[in-house]
């Protein structure tokens, strides 16, 4: 297989006669890490895989309105963001839990998920993670995990890098805090 060259892939992209495999090797580049990011903020197997499905048939359907501002990789993130959002939005509606709350629904899918893996300590951060306000969670969750760039997250998210590296640092506090309570 060809490695993956994004200005390739995107001058692909805009040919009608290229544009399907292109589209294919965008799948293939980034379906994984997605996967991941998705699954992060959802927690859910099922629902991950739909969201991400969800963000690729967004993205199909939108091609022809990328206009290369931005990186590909970036576009897909904001999508698949903003698709995680909504999705949640709608978890705590119908559970109804108000957005300051602690997403206390995806707690117990946590405690109930048979896919879980990890001990005890994992299962406390991932509590702690959780009681973060949503913005705090996110930008946590992109630099902690996916060691994803400030600028990167900036034109994601639409927020300045100070302010990011302020919900970052936040985020951390709050983490070590509710960790280290209990001590």
């Amino acid at each position: 297989m060809q490695p993956y060259i994004e200005d390739e892939i995107v001058m692909q992209l805009r040919d009608p006669d290229q544009q399907r495999n292109a589209f294919a090797k965008v799948v293939s580049a980034y379906g994984e890490k997605l996967y991941w990011q998705i699954r992060k903020m959802v927690l859910d197997h099922d629902d991950a895989n739909d969201l991400l499905q969800n963000t690729f048939l967004k993205a199909w359907m939108n091609i022809n309105y990328f206009r290369g501002e931005a990186k590909l990789s970036t576009w897909l993130y904001k999508i698949a963001i903003n698709e995680c959002i909504t999705f949640l939005n709608k978890q705590r509606s119908q559970n109804n839990v108000s957005m300051d709350d602690t997403d206390v629904f995806l707690l117990e899918r946590l405690k109930g998920d048979e896919y879980f893996d990890g001990d005890e300590a994992q299962m406390k951060l991932q509590e702690a993670i959780l009681r973060l306000p949503e913005k705090q969670r996110l930008v946590f969750q992109m630099k902690y995990y996916e060691e994803m760039k400030y600028d990167d997250m900036s034109e994601i998210l639409g927020t300045s890098v100070g302010a990011l590296k302020a919900s970052y640092h936040h985020a951390v506090k709050k983490i070590e805090e509710f960790l280290t309570k209990d001590v």
